[in-house]
């Protein structure tokens, strides 16, 4: 685990972006379409950690982007090549575009300055996405990854985060996967080998202590 210092100087609001993966009602909510991560996602916590960072990152200036996945009605532009997606679109409840199942999903808070980032293809919140772009045009270096799965998505996210120059940081209870113990296996192998690993609460104490304003911030006396 990283210091509240190191931690301080990566998460500076500034430069600083909170991504949500797939927080989305037909995922994550009552009615999903995945019941056993759902319930993963709940049981563990995960998702209400997601909306005390999401509601925190509103609060202290941090810019939140919510990444859905959806899918046409029509299913143009689907991907077919992997037995996940083969699978999903067997599933009783669909990601369609405008549907309740890709609104994001209670308890998260969606603000007026997030951006939502809707995805009709692939495995990846980040690739064929607006969010580099976005990301980018915000003066992002530090990528703050949470949702779900931990066992697609997000270590997607993390590995496309970090391909493009950004440094990824994951509070590791603020993503799911399944079976339960899967999430912590990844996070201790794979995640914490390319990001840095924290939690909740330290990234709350972060962004709710007050911040030491630089020699170049300070007041002057007039």
């Amino acid at each position: 685990m990283p210091t509240y210092e190191q931690l301080s100087r990566l998460l500076d609001p500034a430069t600083t972006a909170l991504l949500t993966v797939e927080c989305q009602q037909g995922v994550v909510g009552p009615q999903s379409a995945l019941p056993e991560l759902a319930d993963a996602a709940r049981a563990s916590g995960a998702l209400t950690n997601v909306a005390r960072l999401v509601a925190a990152a509103h609060v202290g200036g941090v810019q939140v982007l919510h990444a859905v996945a959806e899918r046409r009605p029509d299913g143009r532009g689907a991907s077919h090549n992997a037995r996940l997606f083969k699978a999903a679109a067997k599933l009783p409840v669909q990601q369609l575009s405008g549907t309740t199942a890709v609104r994001i999903a209670a308890p998260i808070e969606v603000a007026e300055e997030d951006f939502v980032v809707r995805r009709l293809h692939g495995l990846s919140p980040i690739a064929g996405t607006d969010v580099d772009a976005l990301l980018r045009n915000i003066g992002c270096r530090t990528l703050l990854v949470t949702g779900v799965s931990a066992n697609v998505a997000i270590p997607n996210a993390v590995f496309d985060a970090v391909n493009l120059g950004y440094t990824a940081v994951v509070p590791a209870d603020a993503i799911a996967g399944v079976p339960a113990d899967y999430t912590p296996a990844m996070v201790r192998h794979t995640l914490a080998l390319v990001a840095t690993v924290t939690s909740t609460e330290e990234v709350l104490a972060v962004w709710q202590r007050p911040r030491r304003l630089r020699p170049a911030q300070r007041l002057r006396p007039v």
